[in-house]
Formats: structure tokens, C-alpha cells, sequence
């Protein structure tokens, strides 16, 4: 049946995004990574993202960007990696709606839209939570930006948000 909108139960209107409560999920299926020091060497991604700043990393070397950022370049292989500033603009490449079998930790959260993300003026397309608009309003080619949220257990992680 063509434009047809989908349910839920006895035939109410699928509702749009819920700001998700993130109830921590067990070790194995915990989907955002630990972010002290003294457990990655990646810590600095965590603390700027605390303070608004999405960042990566790029070899001195051969100019190689790295996402996620890492402590070794990919391409040559050197430890001398420095720290970039992203730009926290982007527009939508791709995306999904998850309408059921949501992860464990996150079957709260249905409806709920995945996506692609190209950061406006770097090739770098990052994936995740797009939040701000229902899932059936979302379009290829929107644009978003970047925004950490804090996860109930003190961690920080990044999503993108739909503008108007």
C-alpha cells in the first residue's frame, strides 16, 4: 500500500526520535568505548569531545587523516601522530531507520536513524546517531552537525543533529 504509515501496536503513528536514555548495556555489548587514560591512548579524542571539539588525528609525515584517530599511521606506519580539528558541519551521505531489533541496551530508543555523515571540507564520512528529526523525516543530503552527549556513566560520545 503505497504511502502507507507505519505502526506501532493498535494502529498509532510511529513516533519520532526519542532523546535516548543510554542505561550502561553489559561489558561485551557496550557500544561506547572506555576513554580514560590509563585504558587508551586515545584519551585526548574524549576530553575535546568533552569540550565541544570533534578531533582526529594526521601524520606530520605523509599528511595521512585518520578516523577513527589513531596512534599509529595506517599508511606509514610512524607514532608521530598530531592532533586536528574537525569541522562539526556535515551533510547526510546515507542513513537507516531502525523500526525493531534494536541492540541489546537500546530496544528503548526504536524509532531511531543511523547514518553516514560527509564533514563539510575534509574527506572523512563518520557514521551515527542522527537525532532531531523523526526517522521519516530524514533526507539524503541534509545537513547536521556534530554534538557530544554524555552517556549516563560519565563518558562523552558524538552524535549529529538534523538542522532546520
Amino acid at each position: 500500500m503505497a504511502g502507507a504509515v507505519p505502526t506501532v501496536g493498535s494502529g498509532g503513528r510511529v513516533p519520532g526520535p526519542p532523546e535516548p536514555p543510554y542505561d550502561r548495556p553489559p561489558f561485551l555489548l557496550d557500544f561506547f568505548p572506555l576513554e580514560d587514560a590509563g585504558q587508551t591512548r586515545l584519551a585526548k579524542f574524549f576530553d575535546e569531545l568533552r569540550l565541544g571539539r570533534l578531533t582526529t588525528t594526521r601524520c606530520p609525515r605523509d599528511a595521512t587523516m585518520a578516523w577513527p584517530p589513531r596512534v599509529v599511521c595506517p599508511t606509514c606506519h610512524g607514532e608521530e601522530m598530531e592532533w586536528i580539528e574537525l569541522p562539526k558541519r556535515g551533510t547526510v551521505y546515507a542513513f537507516s531507520a531502525v523500526l525493531a531489533g534494536a541492540p541489546l541496551g537500546m530496544e528503548s530508543d526504536v524509532p531511531f536513524v543511523v547514518g553516514l555523515v560527509d564533514l563539510e571540507g575534509v574527506a572523512l564520512r563518520l557514521f551515527g546517531r542522527i537525532v532531531g528529526r523523526p526517522w521519516d523525516g530524514c533526507e539524503i543530503g541534509m545537513s547536521v552537525s556534530v554534538e557530544p552527549f554524555d552517556v549516563p556513566d560519565g563518558r562523552v560520545f558524538y552524535r549529529f543533529r538534523a538542522q532546520p
